[in-house]
């Protein structure tokens, strides 16, 4: 039974396929709330390899990848918040939340 305990490849796989289902949500999505939410999957993957290579290579810090993941939480946690009152600044000035449609830099 030992193909049920999952190693290192399986996180990385893991991990790459969450960071590419991001990035695809990026270049894609037209919704500034969907690039917004494909940025956090993005930022997930990234932690998720952080903390198993953290896990599965030996090294003098064994909580090292722990809090650089703490670290990104925190990060896109303040991303979030300060990227969610830009959107709803813009909407109560545009009435949308379309990037596309967005041209507020034009003179």
């Amino acid at each position: 039974m030992e193909f049920l305990i999952p190693g290192l490849r399986h996180f990385l796989v893991l991990g790459s396929i969450l960071f590419s289902l991001g990035m695809y949500g990026v270049l894609s999505r037209r919704n500034a709330i969907g690039i917004l939410l494909s940025i956090e999957l993005m930022l997930n993957g990234v932690n998720l390899l952080m903390v198993a290579f953290a896990r599965y290579i030996n090294s003098d810090q064994p909580l090292a990848g722990q809090m650089f993941a703490i670290f990104i939480i925190t990060q896109a946690a303040a991303e979030a918040a300060v990227g969610l009152a830009i959107i709803i600044a813009v909407y109560r000035q545009r009435r949308t939340i379309q990037v596309d449609q967005l041209d507020l830099m034009k003179g």
